[in-house]
């Protein structure tokens, strides 16, 4: 097992080029949440030459649609959810400054060589480990598009969140890389 590398965020270019496929991560500092309702209204902003609802630039997107927070709790139930959805809607933020992107599964070619190219790092979290997540989230505040309830863009302030890069700046893939290795067997 490598060594777990603990992450400040906002991303640095720096930092982003020094992840591989594979590191184990403990995230700290601030990220947003996005899924495909807001993803859309992103990308109707940046069609419209209308300014984003938040800096996009060095920042990280959580797919995520957090559950309602019990009382005395910062937040719900917080596990990823299925990256795929976004696919053909994140290459214009990777060409504004975009670095991460934390969610579950594979990810289309396009968004591949998008990291490549611009230098943006994919994450995974653990699906069915949304209270264990949760706990690592100590602050969350509604940013834009409110009326998109639990799909609303949050600013999230985490510490030690855990994650595992599956998709590094160089296209590395965690996903393909481990499955050659059980090919033929």
């Amino acid at each position: 097992m490598s060594e777990i590398k603990r992450i400040n965020l906002p991303l640095t270019d720096e930092v982003v080029r020094s992840l591989k496929a594979g590191d184990n991560v403990l995230l700290s500092g601030e990220l947003y949440t996005g899924r495909d309702a807001a993803h859309k209204r992103l990308i109707e902003a940046i069609d419209a030459n209308q300014a984003l609802p938040l800096p996009i630039e060095h920042q990280t997107i959580y797919y995520v649609g957090p559950a309602p927070a019990k009382p005395g709790e910062v937040i719900g139930s917080a596990g990823p959810t299925t990256s795929y959805r976004m696919d053909d809607l994140t290459l214009p933020l990777l060409e504004r400054g975009l670095k991460g992107m934390i969610g579950k599964g594979e990810r289309a070619e396009k968004v591949i060589e998008g990291m490549k190219k611009y230098g943006a790092v994919y994450f995974a979290a653990i699906g069915g480990a949304g209270a264990l997540i949760a706990s690592t989230i100590i602050k969350k505040e509604v940013i834009a598009y409110e009326d998109l309830g639990a799909e609303a863009i949050h600013r999230l302030v985490v510490k030690d969140f855990p994650a595992i890069v599956v998709i590094d700046s160089e296209g590395n893939n965690l996903y393909r890389t481990e499955r050659e290795k059980y090919k033929g067997e």
